[in-house]
């Protein structure tokens, strides 16, 4: 075969074999697939190391242990301990949040000149130690003018930060308990025929009392509409009344009720009825309310005044409180 016939057979190969470089080039290559990562092993979450990050001069909840143990133990059980052992927490978190910074005391022990110790302070200091984390919200707000405080009633009185019976709110005792210790004038009125079902365990000091204090006599609770604490239960006792009964919006429930309990139905003040309204509607001039007509005999029919009265509490209807 002579050159001249070979050379269109050697450009033709050449020319197939750029095109397939050509084609090979032009393709995507597949990139090998990554490989797995090994899944993390599993962390058991456990709770910050209360000797960790501690501020200066702070020892550690953990150094307290070694020499107040029951105390410690019982603490650990406490809504204290929740607030300690939470993400994050650190060593000033715990006994020296209230006892104060300890490193000096854990170092000689007989050095207490930098601790808070409560069996030494007022009633006062102890209160306004406590304020410093609860001072929050409107539980607390009058504590440091309340009746307890002005009666050297400290917080430590009623709470036990480390040994609480009470889960919620570390009470030395439960209601009603331990308001009898101080209040048995109170303990005796709800033994009382009549009473409020305080013993019963249907509700307890606090649901009509704000034990830290408030603006009103005997540290009374409001309603929402800041009326009498009453009407939170009596709420059919409130109204508004096109006609309203004059004591219960001037002078409360308590121109006619005993308050906790008493002798008579209903909590009256007196056994008749007809003899607690005449204190008022008499015909003296002291008092705006309209006496007695002459023909309500008082001695059969008409003793019991809310027989025709029913609506004493108010009316929509009628002034005289009709039915």
């Amino acid at each position: 075969m002579t050159p001249r016939s070979t050379a269109p057979r050697i450009s033709g190969l050449l020319i197939a074999i750029g095109l397939l470089s050509t084609l090979a080039l032009a393709r995507p290559q597949e990139k090998p697939a990554p490989a797995a990562k090994a899944a993390p092993a599993a962390q058991e979450k456990s709770p910050p190391n209360l000797s960790e990050a501690k501020p200066s001069g702070y020892a550690g909840a953990e150094a307290c242990k070694t020499c107040h143990a029951e105390i410690y133990n019982g603490w650990e059980k406490s809504a204290h301990w929740q607030q300690t052992y939470k993400e994050g927490g650190i060593a000033k978190h715990g006994c020296e949040d209230c006892h104060g910074a300890a490193a000096s005391h854990v170092a000689d022990p007989s050095d207490t000149s930098k601790l808070f110790l409560f069996e030494k302070a007022s009633t006062k200091e102890i209160t306004a130690q406590c304020l410093t984390c609860h001072a929050s919200g409107t539980q607390h707000m009058n504590a440091i003018n309340s009746v307890h405080s002005k009666n050297d009633v400290s917080c430590v009185s009623c709470h036990s930060p480390h040994h609480g019976k009470d889960s919620d709110f570390l009470l030395v005792k439960s209601q009603p308990e331990l308001c009898y210790g101080c209040h048995l004038q109170q303990k005796a009125q709800f033994d009382m025929p009549f009473h409020h079902r305080v013993n019963e365990g249907l509700i307890q000091c606090s649901d009509c009392h704000n034990v830290h204090g408030t603006v009103k006599p005997h540290q009374l609770r409001t309603s929402s509409t800041q009326d009498a604490v009453c009407f939170k239960c009596h709420t059919d006792k409130q109204g508004p009344f096109v006609f309203e009964h004059a004591p219960v919006k001037v002078d409360g429930c308590e121109s006619c009720h005993l308050t906790h309990g008493g002798p008579n139905p209903h909590m009256l003040k007196l056994s008749n009825v007809n003899l607690l309204c005449l204190q008022c509607h008499t015909t003296s001039s002291f008092s705006s309310a309209p006496g007695a007509p002459s023909f309500h005999n008082q001695a059969s029919f008409f003793q019991s005044c809310v027989l025709c009265h029913s609506q004493i509490h108010g009316s929509n209807f009628d002034a005289t409180f009709f039915k």
